[in-house]
């Protein structure tokens, strides 16, 4: 029976790239995206399953996992949501807090429930959810939303033990500055942001990819319950 992997975000330029390569070790690779899809199908392979749903509507999420058979049998779920809604702090709306939330956190405890009593059976699960370099910092001046709700990602609960012993590992990835579109938008103060990270150049999402790859499949055998940091040293 072919492997499957849950991908949460999986449109983003990273998602993209931990896309293929799970494809190219033949995962069958269950893939989220919110609005755009247009680089999700491009990739013309079998394996590609791609599902739309708008993570701001947690209430409605869990019904929506439960009637689908496409969410069975998961054996490994990366979480590469990324909601940022930018403002300064007074400009914060109550219903930004609530979207974060949900999008950035609340969607992968739903999704930790459903999968890994089935992990805890089948003896085998990996989990990486994924935080952020912003989370050492307060997040920027219009970003500290979301630099707090990937802060909770890095938070493990004690009940997790009793999946560690059944071979099911989680972990968080806290991913710093990426070549992504989002970041080639954003160019004013870029040069000097890089200047303050220790090797002084930006991740590619191929480097990001392979650390996500590694650490949400069987070549991880040992590493549970860590931040997985690739930052470049910040």
């Amino acid at each position: 029976m072919k492997k499957k992997v849950l991908i949460l975000g999986g449109s983003s330029d990273i998602g993209i790239e931990v896309i293929k390569k799970f494809l190219k070790d033949k995962w069958i690779v269950v893939a989220h995206y919110s609005k755009n899809s247009h680089e999700l199908k491009k990739i013309k392979n079998k394996n590609l399953k791609i599902f739309k749903y708008d993570l701001r509507d947690i209430y409605n999420f869990e019904k929506f996992l439960n009637k689908n058979s496409l969410f069975n049998d998961i054996n490994s779920f990366i979480s590469l949501t990324g909601y940022i809604n930018s403002a300064n702090f007074s400009e914060i709306k109550i219903i930004d807090f609530y979207d974060h939330i949900n999008v950035n956190y609340l969607s992968n405890l739903i999704i930790l429930k459903k999968i890994l009593p089935k992990m805890k059976k089948n003896n085998f699960g990996r989990v990486l959810l994924s935080s952020s370099t912003g989370v050492k910092f307060g997040g920027g001046e219009t970003t500290p939303l979301y630099s707090l709700t990937k802060y909770m990602n890095e938070f493990f609960f004690s009940s997790y033990n009793e999946f560690f012993k059944k071979n099911v590992l989680i972990n968080t990835i806290r991913i710093g500055l990426t070549k992504t579109k989002l970041h080639k938008k954003i160019k004013k103060n870029l040069a000097k942001r890089i200047q303050l990270i220790p090797i002084k150049r930006m991740a590619s999402t191929k480097e990001v990819a392979n650390y996500i790859f590694i650490y949400s499949t069987e070549f991880n055998t040992l590493t549970t319950r860590k931040i997985i940091d690739v930052t470049g040293g910040e």
